[in-house]
Formats: C-alpha cells, sequence, structure tokens
C-alpha cells in the first residue's frame, strides 16, 4: 500500500473520530489554509541585513552561533527563503527589516530610504505571489548614540530617527500597493538605560511627540497597518526602557494603530496568550511576533510548547483570526538557518491546526453551563485527539513534504548550495 493511500485512510478514521466531538476537521483545514504566516528575514543572515552599516547590532540584541552557510547577499537570502516555503505547507508571508535595504552602488542612510532600496524584494514577492511585511530599524547605526533613538535629549537625533520612522511607512505603502496585500510596518525602539534613571517621564513625553510626528502622515489602511511594540528590557537596558508594554497599550488605543506582541518583551513567567484578547477590546487589530525565551528574551526557534499552543488557542477560540497578524521573530545561528525557519514556522501551523481541530463548542457549551467537570474532562481528552493524521493530511494535500522528510530536502539544499559559501 502506498504511503499516499495510507495518509489518506488514517485521515479518514482521524475525521471520524473527531466528528465524534463535534469537529469537522475539512472545514478545520480550509480555515488553516487561510492564515497566513509572516515568516521573519533576520534569521537566514543573522540580522546582518545588506546596508553595510558596519556596527555592531546592540540595543538587546544578540545572535550566537556560527554554522556555515549564512547568506551573504539578498539573491542568497531570497533563495533560501524559497527552499524554507517549498516545505512549509500553506501560503505565507516574508517579513522585511529596514537594514536589508539594497544600495545597488548608492550608500542611501537610513532617514532617506525610499521603496527604490527595496524594488528587488517588491518585485520578487510578487513573482512568489506572497505578501510582505516590514519593519523600520533603530538599531546597528551611528545614530544610535549612547542607546537612544526616539527618546534622545538631542534633537537632531530624535529628527534623523522620526524620518526614519515616516521613509518606513510610506515604503510600507509602497509595498502594499505593488502587491496589492496589505502591509505591516511595525516599530520597536531599543531605547534604555544600564542602570536606575533620576528621570523616567523626559524620554517617554519625548518618545510621545516622536511617535506622534512619524505618525502624523495619514496612509490608506488597505495599504499599510501601522503598530508598535514594546520590550521589558535589553542587554544595557536592563533597568529601564521608555517604550514599556504600559507604554505602548496606552499609545496604540488612544490613536487605534495596532499593538505588536512579542513573546520574549515580557517577564520569563509571563505570556502573551491572555493579552490577546484583553488588547483587542481596545486596539483594532495586533501583531504578533512568536518567539521563545529561554530564561531572556533570546529568540529561540519556536517549538509546539504549551505557551505557542496557548497563542494559537487565543486566536482560533476567540475568532480573531482576521485581526491577529501572526509574525514569527527569532535567530539561531547554532543550526542549519533554513531548517530553523521550518521548524518555527511548521510549529505555528502545527499549533494552529491543534487550536482549529479542538472540540471548542462543546468546550464553550459545557462552560457556558458550569459544567466545568466536563469542560476539564474534554479539554484534557482532546489533546490525545489523532491531529497528526490531520496534520500528515494536510501536508500532503499542500504538496510539501509529510513528516520529518523536509529535512532531507534542507540537507540536499546545504550540501549542494550552503556548504559553498565561505
Amino acid at each position: 500500500m502506498s504511503n499516499t493511500k495510507n495518509i489518506e485512510q488514517s485521515y479518514q478514521l482521524a475525521k471520524e473520530r473527531y466528528a465524534q466531538v463535534g469537529v469537522d476537521t475539512d472545514k478545520a483545514l480550509k480555515q488553516l489554509t487561510q492564515i497566513p504566516i509572516s515568516i521573519h528575514c533576520w534569521q537566514g543572515d543573522d540580522v546582518g541585513g545588506f546596508e553595510n552599516a558596519g556596527q555592531e547590532l546592540g540595543g538587546g540584541l544578540a545572535v550566537t552561533g556560527n554554522y556555515p552557510g549564512k547568506a551573504r547577499t539578498a539573491n542568497e537570502l531570497r533563495s533560501d527563503f524559497e527552499k524554507a516555503l517549498s516545505v512549509i505547507p500553506g501560503r505565507h508571508r516574508f517579513n522585511l527589516h529596514a537594514c536589508y535595504a539594497e544600495m545597488s552602488g548608492r550608500k542611501v542612510d537610513r532617514d532617506a530610504l525610499s521603496a527604490d532600496q527595496f524594488k528587488n524584494w517588491i518585485a520578487w514577492a510578487k513573482a512568489l505571489k506572497i505578501g510582505m511585511d516590514f519593519n523600520q530599524t533603530y538599531f546597528a547605526h551611528p545614530k544610535v548614540v549612547g542607546g537612544f533613538t526616539l527618546t534622545s535629549a538631542d534633537a537632531g537625533i530624535r529628527k534623523f530617527w522620526i524620518e526614519h520612522g515616516i521613509r518606513c511607512r510610506e515604503i510600507g505603502a509602497a509595498i502594499g500597493k505593488a502587491l496589492g496585500k496589505t502591509c505591516v510596518t511595525n516599530l520597536w525602539i531599543p531605547d534604555g538605560m544600564k542602570d536606575t534613571p533620576a528621570d523616567r517621564r523626559g524620554p517617554r513625553e519625548r518618545l510621545i511627540q516622536s511617535l506622534d510626528a512619524v505618525f502624523k502622515k495619514k496612509i490608506d489602511r488597505k495599504l499599510n497597518l501601522d503598530s508598535v511594540e514594546s520590550k521589558l528590557f535589553g542587554i544595557g537596558a536592563e533597568s529601564y526602557t521608555p517604550g514599556s508594554s504600559e507604554f505602548y497599550l496606552g499609545y496604540a488605543a488612544s490613536r487605534q494603530i495596532l499593538l505588536t506582541l512579542d513573546a520574549g518583551h515580557y517577564h520569563p513567567t509571563e505570556g502573551i496568550a491572555d493579552k490577546i484578547s484583553a488588547v483587542l477590546n481596545y486596539v483594532p487589530e495586533i501583531a504578533l511576533h512568536v518567539s521563545r525565551g529561554v530564561r531572556w528574551d533570546s529568540d529561540h526557534v519556536v517549538t509546539l510548547t504549551d505557551e505557542l499552543q496557548a497563542i494559537a488557542q487565543e486566536i482560533v477560540w476567540g475568532d480573531y483570526t482576521r485581526r491577529v497578524h501572526i509574525g514569527l521573530d527569532y535567530f539561531d545561528a547554532s543550526i542549519n538557518r533554513v531548517a530553523a525557519w521550518v521548524i518555527g514556522t511548521r510549529n505555528m501551523v502545527k499549533a494552529l491546526l491543534l487550536a482549529l481541530v479542538t472540540p471548542i463548542n462543546k468546550l464553550k457549551q459545557f462552560e457556558a453551563e458550569g459544567d466545568y467537570t466536563s469542560r476539564l474532562a474534554l479539554m484534557e481528552d482532546a489533546k490525545l485527539l489523532p491531529a497528526g493524521a490531520v496534520w500528515d493530511y494536510y501536508c500532503q494535500q499542500m504538496n510539501v513534504p509529510v513528516g520529518n522528510a523536509w529535512l532531507a530536502e534542507v540537507k540536499r539544499y546545504e550540501r549542494d548550495v550552503l556548504s559553498k559559501r565561505q
């Protein structure tokens, strides 16, 4: 019997089992195809970028490892990403940082960037028929002075970075227009202090003024959506970050823009799943940077943890799939970088599938009836329902390798392409 037939038979048995608890797996898989993941460019080259700024990352960012085969050019990064996409089920998006500008022989600083420095990225995404998202880059630059950008007491420094933010929003709109798919443009700054500050108020007041200047120009929301992202601390900013969670929640709610929740930007014991339904009462939509922190915001490859499943459950069970823009954010240079993309993205998709095939209607019914015993019993029993058979069938339907067969593809790519890079 062929493996294809085995997978189809296993799926039919799983489908019948799920039907017994009121779950339509065909419907769940159709829904899954409509949830894109915005896959981050910076896993492919260790957050290096191509503008040749010549600066250390800083701002709490640190990439460890020296696995061979890192992308050295934009073309190599695009090729690597295409290989990753080829073994990931579904249609997804590409998440680009401003520091990945292609200068084409003419150096353009960040306050003068335009869509011209990203025309190759846009043409490439258009050819692949995928959407793109964009990130402003406030690190690894000489004008990050004393660890400050938009909160700097120096008006000249603030002006430079305000102009960068304005230009990035325009680039996001150009991306959205060219691709016919709305671009989410995210703003995150590394500003903070290593030791206890004497003035917490001043930097935050300056940050509000800077943000208002960045977002002053109205842009069609069909082309570009603005989002702001908080952070708890960073290396060299352990004691104070002006752009805290509370700060940006208030800002996003008062300006009615998106709030980005990064899984690594909170206390180590604090998850972002519960925040999703809370903040969506006050902002129109949110963006996610799904990561895996190990003891701190260390951006490990996303694995199928309880926290990841809780994030997916909150999105799916709360019917927020159209209001939550799911993106990934990690960088691991200790393993094959293409494999890191694949592992993390497939796990995010798996988590969404698990949420979609959970008998949530029955669980909500028990809860409404006050039958918490039945709710707990079914919630636990559902964990052993045959989701693996549904996942294998989904991969087969999406024409990507089933199980870990994708690894052979990536290893072949490593042998034929990555290993030849010096």
